[in-house]
């Protein structure tokens, strides 16, 4: 079947889910409803809600932002800069309604819906250390930068963009490009092995969160660009790939921040639990035909007649990545070595995740969110919205979803933050040298404080990767 035959049987397939959704949710997913609030002049209002809304129920009616959202992150100075940056923030401010707003629709629209144009990509192939190929595409047009997002140096940023695993490039991946690049960062979108239209030179893949090829690409940008900020996004499933590479690298990765939509966190309890069955058929159908065209290269190494019988997700990546003829190994083995979270606690670059409540794909946030990894790490963030679907997120056109404009306004703040401490940290080091001078001459003053010792001591957090 083409592309786009399998586009339509997921567009029919999903157009009939919305009436089937009752019966196609996951266990313990919570109806919406809707309740009376009282009003202005004893008139009442409705606001849509969950009984006992995830959304709430995690966040516990804390850091509320507009539009409904609600950032779920441990206290500190960064903490209270973002939460600051996203009261202000016009993106989070609700619009009218729309025909996109329910979840499914949005998620349709953005995997389904055809690209479009898009921006111009200048493609570069990458040659790693086992002879494999990965792809880096760099966004060169259509527009023309009116204004460079810069560091303290006066150079623009370089922007890291990693699609879903699946290695479909989506609208809203295309459309964020488009975005950063009028903002003034040079986005560059990273492709795996034998992923949109990027050879297969050799009969291996990379597995769902192995970074080694991520990390001699980072390498490789790091080389071209050697003074620019890097900023890293990533997309869906694609966001275990990013997850494991700031885990694996902790103090010593060249990313400044990162930020994650819709991400994929618990990944082994949703392979094993599977999806609504129009989503699952759709997946897998797309990772069928990609791979289609490597079927006799890959022969020697895989099943291909039982890969391609797969009937399930996990079926087809235990097939693909435990099953092989040369060297096996099982489910448990391959998720201690995949599992995006394995080296969480090692991660020292800040994440923001925005996720939903109504995520059709990942599931309802209480069974497939870590909440606990956001209150305790200071790294981590989440911003939960009640609607939004999966990487959807969207707005009416023309307006870009509104989950980019957030993510840019977070990453501006980041580097308004950085900055204020450096800035802070060269007053301490002056003040400390003056008082240096001044104790050859007379008696020892007393000792002040300095503000950045101040944040320290109230929110315990601090900048610990290395440049």
């Amino acid at each position: 079947m083409p592309p786009w035959g399998a586009a339509l049987v997921l567009l029919a397939a999903l157009a009939l889910l919305g009436l089937l959704a009752p019966w196609l949710r996951r266990p313990g997913r919570l109806a919406v409803g809707a309740r009376t609030l009282p009003g202005a002049g004893g008139q009442g209002h409705k606001e849509e809600v969950y009984g006992r809304s995830p959304a709430d129920q995690l966040s516990d009616g804390r850091e509320p932002l507009p539009g409904g959202c609600r950032l779920i992150c441990k206290p500190s100075a960064l903490a209270q800069c973002l939460l600051r940056a996203f009261r202000r923030s016009a993106a989070l401010e609700p619009g009218p309604r729309s025909w996109l707003s329910g979840p499914h629709l949005q998620t349709l629209c953005h995997f389904v819906l055809p690209v479009g144009s898009g921006p111009e990509l200048a493609r570069e192939y990458l040659q790693l250390a086992d002879d494999g190929l990965v792809a880096l595409d760099w966004v060169v047009g259509p527009c023309a930068r009116s204004h460079r997002f810069t560091n303290a140096g006066g150079l623009p940023a370089v922007l890291l963009v990693i699609p879903n695993a699946w290695g479909r490039l989506t609208r809203n991946v295309l459309g964020f490009c488009l975005l950063a690049l009028e903002r003034g960062y040079y986005p560059v979108i990273f492709h795996r092995r034998g992923h949109h239209d990027c050879p297969l030179v050799s009969p291996q893949l990379q597995p769902f969160g192995d970074p080694s090829d991520l990390k001699e690409a980072i390498t490789y940008i790091r080389f071209r660009h050697p003074a620019a900020p890097l900023f890293a996004v990533s997309e869906g499933s694609g966001s275990a790939l990013l997850l494991s590479y700031l885990g694996e690298c902790g103090s010593s990765s060249y990313v400044t921040g990162a930020a994650c939509i819709s991400p994929v966190l618990r990944c082994r309890e949703w392979f094993e639990a599977g999806l609504p069955w129009p989503y699952e058929r759709g997946f897998l159908l797309h990772q069928k035909i990609a791979l289609s065209r490597y079927a006799t290269a890959l022969e020697d190494t895989v099943d291909i007649g039982k890969l391609f019988r797969s009937r399930s997700l996990r079926e087809f990546e235990e097939t693909l990545f435990c099953h092989t003829k040369s060297f096996p190994i099982s489910w448990d083995t391959y998720w201690d070595h995949n599992d995006p979270l394995r080296d969480v606690d090692e991660a020292a670059v800040p994440v923001l995740c925005i996720c939903s409540a109504d995520d059709p794909v990942c599931g309802p946030p209480n069974h497939f969110l870590p909440t606990e990894l956001f209150h305790s790490n200071p790294y981590f963030f989440l911003l939960l919205s009640r609607h939004g679907g999966h990487c959807g997120f969207l707005r009416q056109e023309p307006l870009p979803a509104w989950s980019h404009e957030v993510i840019l306004e977070y990453f501006r703040a980041l580097t308004e933050f950085f900055r204020m401490e450096e800035k802070m940290k060269g007053l301490s080091r002056r003040r400390a040298s003056c008082l240096g001078g001044r104790r050859r001459w007379g008696t020892l003053p007393k000792r002040e404080v300095s503000p950045s010792s101040y944040l320290e001591e109230i929110f315990s957090w601090k900048r610990s990767y290395t440049r």
